[in-house]
């Protein structure tokens, strides 16, 4: 399968998840009653996200052509990919570049999230019987010749442990942290709480931690934050959240709250489901030299940065991590 064909397929994919085929609403909502995370409201939005950044004919064409990709892969190297499954389809755009770069992917998907990657494959092979040989899914992956694998920060040892002697990428825990001024608009706000809330925080590019300037005043921000109220009535998210505020309340902790977020002043990027860390800041460039140090940053959101609500937005050359995935597999 040559270049142009695989791009016509993708486009052709693309197009598919746009659409109200009976099968793939059909496995939107397995997917959702197998993993309750998966809410419709945010895997439509993972896979609009998707169909509309990533597979349309004239994105692909100009990210392929950016690399050089030949017409046709004289050496298909077999590329073991280990998912995750943190959000809907997180693990797709590691897929996407093995594929358009015409190597063979053999893929280990998420427990949490194998219904929808597995029916888009079942489509693509009814289409073109060719495409079962450039995608092989997998419970065990062995004998390939390079590993792609995402995972938590003790898994990564493991991932290491394996896969260390082939060319590799292995990812680890990060995530993201919005730096305000306290002059956001209230439009800039409400954009801002759909990079905190969107998929729950979970994702890599959810904004976990703000950074905000002495005496800043947090109405605004809570007020635009109660748009996402109705996450309050999701049982896994409220059981993250009655547990983080047993918490608080026990340790006489301060925070803040709405109805499915609570505020906490904590150093850490990281927060736990249900929680936004906050940590106030004297000298913007200090804060940002020290949140900057650290390898677990994905993505820095405000004036200057990414824009208010883009984070969950990435474009196909937006690389997790910063490590160009499709420059790695051109040099296989």
């Amino acid at each position: 399968m040559n270049l142009q064909e695989r791009i016509a397929l993708l486009s052709r994919l693309g197009a598919y998840m746009l659409s109200d085929e009976e099968g793939w609403l059909a496995a939107k909502d397995q997917a959702f009653r197998q993993n309750a995370w998966f809410i419709p409201e945010f895997t439509d939005q993972a896979v609009r996200n998707i169909a509309s950044l990533f597979l349309q004919q004239d994105i692909l064409e100009k990210w392929s052509a950016g690399y050089s990709l030949p017409r046709e892969n004289p050496e298909p190297k077999k590329v073991g990919i280990v998912m995750a499954g943190n959000i809907p389809l997180v693990g797709f755009h590691d897929w996407l570049c093995v594929f358009i770069s015409g190597h063979i992917a053999m893929v280990k998907p998420s427990a949490k999230d194998k219904v929808l990657f597995t029916h888009l494959m079942s489509v693509l092979n009814e289409w073109d019987e060719r495409t079962t040989e450039l995608t092989v899914i997998r419970e065990m992956l062995k004998d390939c010749d390079a590993y792609i694998a995402t995972g938590s920060n003790n898994s990564a040892g493991f991932f290491d442990y394996y896969f260390g002697k082939y060319p590799h990428i292995i990812r680890r825990n990060r995530s993201s942290v919005a730096l305000l001024t306290g002059n956001e608009s209230p439009q800039e706000l409400e954009l801002l709480a759909d990079d905190i809330m969107m998929y729950f925080g979970l994702g890599c590019r959810n904004v976990t931690k703000l950074l905000v300037p002495e005496g800043y005043e947090f109405v605004p921000l809570i007020e635009a934050l109660k748009k996402y109220d109705h996450l309050g009535d999701h049982n896994k998210n409220k059981n993250n959240y009655d547990y983080n505020l047993a918490l608080h309340i026990l340790n006489n902790q301060f925070y803040m709250s709405t109805q499915s977020l609570l505020l906490v002043e904590k150093e850490s990027i990281f927060s736990p489901i249900s929680q936004l860390n906050y940590s106030f800041y004297t000298d913007a460039a200090t804060a940002l030299r020290e949140i900057q140090e650290g390898n677990d940053l994905q993505c820095l959101v405000g004036h200057g940065h990414t824009p208010f609500g883009q984070a969950q937005f990435p474009a196909i050359n937006d690389y997790a991590d910063g490590v160009d995935t499709l420059g790695f597999l051109t040099k296989l």
